[in-house]
């Protein structure tokens, strides 16, 4: 009688209502963890899993259910750190570590996702042109289209037309249905390794599924968003199912892009150089459909990606050199973010253009600063997250250290490897 008197009063919330109160508190939080791991799924992660699916069929399956993990424990540590501190990882880098090792840092970092920003416009020319446009004409297009969003649009509405692209990589399913696999061979080699090799293709390979599923500049934009945002540590749980959802949504539309090219193209000893090519070579085994399905996933991604990671980018050099940043900001308050934003997009966007650029080059330089970049970045987060002074009772508990150091040991040992062969990778079989 107490208790139901006092939920009349209003004193003691009653469950109902604290269940929808919890439901909106979620659905407020949701954003960042989601938004980072899907843009993870760009034109240069779509190119490396179709040539996955393409050259070992569905052989490497087995490894996306570690790199989930490894994936989740990474972006996890991000997303506290900035709950916790209220500050992004490249600010507590340059408090902690100092403003020279930070620069450095920052320059390997700005070089790899250089080369990532103009891979995605390249996405973007070849998604485009399997529906008959001209890069001339869709380049310049999106490149406004996508200045425009972040230049003139706020953090709220930003995130909004994010997350309602993120449900466009749900194209790949499709396409890996309409495609017809063998699911019980699928489901096989998901779980139980087909063959493990030593050889510098399959090495090349794993170490690039692995690459281009955990990048250095995620755990910088996923740590600067969850502070733009605003969530703290009192809410921090649901973030973290924000961020747990978020990676393996990513590494389940890996799956089906790997599902769809092995079905096809690795059954058929089809040969591809590239995502476009995939989506291409999809038509005559797999259907009109699948292969347009295709082809939008890549525009999709390509456009999503183009539009985060030079922000990335922005958020993290600005953090490190303590520029105002934050798309909440007007131009004339964050002139250094906004400038460095514009430069990205229009020198990504006009390298694509040119005629005659080493593209491929500067794709392959900018994932060895990656490759370079990871280990320290990891480590720093290590350091940073176990410190009692920032984290508070937040740190990381014995297992999941052991996780985490383990993870980030086999991440530097497949990163030496990434850049030793680099990458390993044989186009076609």
């Amino acid at each position: 009688m107490e208790e139901k008197a006092a939920r009349l009063t209003g004193s003691v919330p009653a469950p109902r209502a604290s269940r929808w109160r919890n439901v909106a508190l979620l659905l407020a939080v949701i954003g960042p963890g989601i938004i980072t791991a899907n843009v993870d799924n760009d034109a240069g992660g779509i190119t490396t899993y179709s040539l996955a699916g393409a050259q070992f069929g569905t052989q490497l399956l087995w490894t996306l259910i570690p790199i989930t993990i490894a994936l989740i424990v990474v972006q996890e540590m991000a997303a506290r750190m900035g709950a916790v501190t209220g500050k992004g990882l490249a600010d507590l880098i340059r408090e902690n570590f100092g403003v020279k090792l930070t620069f450095y840092l920052m320059l390997a970092l700005l070089a790899s996702n250089f080369g990532n920003t103009i891979s995605e416009f390249a996405g973007v020319a070849a998604s485009m042109e399997l529906f008959g446009v001209p890069k001339w004409a869709s380049v310049p297009v999106a490149a406004v289209g996508i200045w425009l969003l972040i230049v003139r649009g706020t953090y709220r509405s930003v995130e909004r037309i994010f997350l309602v692209a993120c449900v466009f990589y749900f194209v790949y399913p499709i396409s890996a249905f309409l495609a017809h696999p063998n699911w019980r061979s699928v489901l096989r080699d998901t779980v139980i390794p087909a063959r493990v090799s030593f050889d510098s293709a399959y090495v090349g390979m794993l170490v690039g599924l692995v690459g281009t599923t955990i990048a250095p500049w995620m755990q910088f934009y996923l740590q600067s968003s969850v502070v733009e945002k605003g969530i703290r540590s009192d809410r921090y749980w649901m973030s973290r199912w924000d961020v747990i959802v978020g990676c393996i949504v990513t590494d389940v539309v890996a799956f089906f892009i790997i599902v769809a090219c092995a079905a096809t193209l690795f059954a058929h000893g089809v040969a591809i150089e590239d995502a476009a090519s995939a989506a291409r070579s999809l038509e005559p085994l797999a259907g009109r459909y699948a292969s347009a399905l295709f082809a939008i996933g890549l525009l999709n991604a390509s456009i999503f990606s183009a539009a985060i990671l030079p922000l990335s980018t922005v958020y993290y050099v600005c953090e490190a050199f303590g520029w105002e940043a934050g798309v909440d900001k007007r131009f004339g308050e964050a002139r250094a973010f906004y400038g460095l934003y514009t430069a990205m997009i229009v020198v990504g966007s006009a390298v694509v253009l040119w005629p005659g650029f080493p593209l491929i080059r500067v794709m392959f330089l900018s994932q060895v600063a990656n490759g370079i970049a990871l280990p320290l970045v990891l480590v720093f987060m290590l350091v940073l997250v176990n410190r009692e002074d920032l984290m508070g009772d937040q740190v990381n508990g014995r297992f999941f250290n052991s996780v985490a150091w383990f993870t980030t040991v086999v991440m530097i040992l497949l990163t030496l490897l990434l850049v030793a062969n680099g990458f390993g990778l044989k186009i076609g079989r």
